[in-house]
């Protein structure tokens, strides 16, 4: 399968994109994990996109569609794709369009993860995150075994400074003023799958009904 997974942060996209991986073997694409992993190993994209990450704005497009243009190319990527965070804004669908309409590649939908603002700021403000792998936990339904010890790796897990309330809500605003009418574009290219996200495993359902899997 071919996805965008469009939705506010906190939606769930992760953890529904980690579901469908399981289904046929499709790569989970997040434009938030590279750029994470390029400020922890210090390179020189990471130096650039930490700015804008620490203070809770959007990378960049020159950042970002470099990056996506080399992961599609990727051999896992043949296989089929979830883009996880991306595209963020209208000029970036209209990229990615041109981009895989190079590449040959056609999108299958683009899924709309629709959760309360509140469901959101409850979610984000009680995640926590692994430094070393990346291990996502939350300190009221999934905390790790050991508090601040990832059950995975060993590594310290923390929160992330764009997690704390206040970044949060400003990371919403910038969702809906530039994200939002993501909604729109896909639905004016045929693609929009919209669903309730309350719960992961309906959306996968939804997913798997729309595609026939």
């Amino acid at each position: 399968m071919r996805l965008v997974l469009l939705g506010a942060p906190g939606a769930g996209k992760g953890t529904v994109a980690k579901m469908l991986t399981e289904i046929d073997g499709s790569v989970q694409i997040s434009t938030g994990d590279i750029l994470r992993a390029a400020v922890r190993d210090g390179t020189e994209l990471g130096k650039k996109a930490k700015a804008y990450m620490d203070a809770g704005d959007l990378v960049p497009d020159e950042l970002i569609m470099g990056i996506m243009r080399e992961r599609l190319q990727q051999p896992d990527a043949a296989k089929g794709f979830l883009l996880d965070g991306f595209p963020r804004t209208i000029p970036q669908a209209e990229q990615l369009k041109t981009l895989l309409e190079e590449l040959g590649i056609q999108l299958d939908a683009a899924v709309n993860l629709d959760v309360p603002r509140e469901v959101i700021l409850e979610r984000l403000t009680t995640r926590r995150t692994c430094v070393q792998c990346g291990e996502i936990y939350n300190v009221k339904s999934k905390p790790p075994k050991v508090e601040g010890v990832c059950d995975k790796c060993g590594g310290q897990v923390v929160q992330r400074d764009d997690e704390t309330e206040e970044a949060i809500a400003k990371r919403l605003d910038v969702y809906n003023e530039k994200t939002a009418p993501l909604v729109d574009f896909y639905e004016k290219e045929g693609l929009l799958l919209n669903v309730s996200a309350t719960s992961s495993d309906e959306v996968v359902k939804a997913i798997r009904e729309r595609l026939g899997l």
